[in-house]
């Protein structure tokens, strides 16, 4: 078979997150982040642990569905 809507979508979701936590450490290491210290390090704080989740996500999902 194939990969469902469903993995392709929690894998959407892990690059997008793999991305804002890469440019929210770029813009934490450039020492002035646009949007502030506080907001970026939330954005670096939640995107690193939900890009895992997602990644598994698709992962499982697309395991259960070969």
């Amino acid at each position: 078979m194939g990969t469902t809507p469903k993995a392709g979508f929690f894998l959407a979701c892990s690059c997008v997150a793999a991305i804002a936590a890469v440019g929210s450490i770029f813009e934490l290491s450039s020492g002035t982040p646009q949007y502030g210290v506080a907001f970026t390090s939330a954005i670096l704080t939640l995107s690193v642990p939900l890009g895992g989740f997602f990644f598994f996500a698709a992962v499982r999902d697309a395991k259960a569905n070969q």
